[in-house]
């Protein structure tokens, strides 16, 4: 642990990353001149591109990708499993050979805008320069240039 940062030996860290204090970061990639806020953490496998800001307490878990130029709000929350369980048929705490046909991707367009608070469900793509409401809930595909929001978030208007 460095000055309240945990960041693994496998992360790629882009020129100019500014990291805030009390971090977790582990096999993700994040890229040039972005900024990551205190208490966020992202998991292996997601990857942040640059010049994008990542507000405090956000979770980006496995799986995700946001691209260039997005701003993600404070306590956005990420989901890879639209269904999660903490036992097999079995009862016996999942493993990851348990969880992986479960496992959903979600991507984050170019120049997108995620509000404070919003949760993303897993298989879910928002497009490019899209901007999604506070609060909101995304259960489904947001189109390029449009504004969703509420719970579930639905359409409303052109960005």
């Amino acid at each position: 642990m460095n000055d309240y940062r945990c960041i693994s030996e496998d992360v790629k860290l882009g020129r100019n990353v500014k990291l805030s204090k009390f971090i977790n970061l582990y096999g993700c990639r994040i890229g040039d001149n972005t900024k990551v806020g205190a208490f966020v953490e992202v998991q292996k496998n997601s990857s942040v591109g640059k010049n994008c800001k990542i507000s405090s307490h956000t979770f980006i878990c496995e799986g995700v990708t946001v691209e260039d130029g997005c701003f993600i709000g404070h306590g956005v929350v990420f989901i890879n499993d639209n269904y999660p369980r903490a036992v097999n048929k079995m009862g016996l705490v999942e493993s990851e050979k348990d969880w992986a046909p479960r496992f959903k991707k979600t991507r984050v367009g170019k120049g997108a805008s995620i509000g404070s608070n919003a949760t993303i469900l897993g298989s879910v793509t928002i497009g490019i320069g899209s901007t999604v409401g506070a609060g909101s809930v995304v259960t489904k595909d947001i189109p390029g240039g449009e504004i969703w929001a509420g719970n579930p978030a639905r359409f409303m208007r052109k960005a």
